[in-house]
């Protein structure tokens, strides 16, 4: 299993990202003019296969505690995604599938166990938003599959049927939601909605030069307080504008950052190296 995990690493690294600048495709029709049918057929051409979401391979200690070797990890991962029709099916949507995976790598200690390994498969179904010749966003339908691979007492899985929307407000920033509606399969993680949450929203931005990027991502626990939210805060910094690899800075604080311990609290602060795609990445 570690084998077939840093084989992943080594593939999203050489994975370029392809799904370029989206947000300004401007084809010209004959009259000079933008009309948007010409900037579906550009979004249709472009390719089929690329990142999903960020994939990163992040080092670091917790914050407010004592450093040790068996809290201070490598966090990674990996998410690529293959688009499957192009917008074709009814309401101009598309079908897509994506796969995400997650690990926690305790390389300080004796033989750096991977202490907790998510899966993330799921499909899509996508519909492009264009307003006055522009695309905007999107809107997804997605029934995603979550769990940690392991038996008895420590596994652990959830499927959630997820309405999430993308909207970009210009070109240097996007704000996003996301909200599902869970089923809880798993024998020992009943309670993971008062951990691992109930809905998402966030905001990233990017310089104009797009060498600068950051994001929040708050997700909402179950229950009625009001301000029990997980929090990830990220920074980048772009080491090339020829290239999408990203010095990177990830604050995570909050439950439910793993499938195995995803009812214990973490604050940990990372930072290695992200590959992003170009303009904005999904959550």
């Amino acid at each position: 299993m570690r084998f077939i995990t840093i084989l992943l690493i080594i593939f999203a690294i050489s994975v370029p990202d392809m799904r370029g600048q989206i947000v300004n495709i401007t084809p010209e029709g004959e009259t000079g003019t933008v009309n948007s049918d010409s900037i579906r057929q550009a979004f249709d051409s472009g390719p089929f296969f690329g990142l999903y979401k960020d994939n990163y391979f992040i080092f670091g200690p917790p914050v407010g505690q004592k450093i040790r070797k068996d809290n201070t990890n490598i966090k990674f991962q990996i998410s690529i995604a293959q688009r499957l029709t192009k917008t074709t099916l009814p309401g101009g949507t598309y079908l897509f599938l994506f796969y995400t995976q997650k690990c926690f790598w305790n390389v300080l200690e004796n033989s750096m166990p991977m202490t907790d390994l998510n899966f993330n498969p799921g499909i899509g179904l996508t519909k492009p938003l264009f307003s006055q010749d522009r695309y905007i966003g999107k809107v997804s339908l997605i029934l995603e599959h979550e769990s940690n691979g392991r038996d008895s007492i420590w596994s652990r899985s959830w499927e959630r049927l997820s309405l999430a929307a993308n909207i970009f407000i210009d070109n240097n920033l996007m704000v996003h939601g996301k909200v599902w509606i869970p089923i809880v399969d798993g024998k020992h993680n009943r309670d993971i909605l008062h951990y691992s949450g109930i809905y998402q929203v966030g905001t990233q931005f990017i310089s104009n030069n797009r060498r600068f990027t950051g994001s929040v991502i708050l997700t909402k626990r179950a229950g009625w307080k009001f301000f029990d939210y997980n929090t990830i805060i990220e920074f980048g910094y772009r080491f090339s504008k020829r290239d999408n690899q990203y010095f990177f800075l990830q604050y995570y604080n909050g439950y439910g950052e793993g499938m195995l311990d995803y009812n214990r609290f973490h604050s940990m602060l990372r930072v290695g190296i992200c590959i992003k795609p170009q303009f904005f990445s999904d959550y």
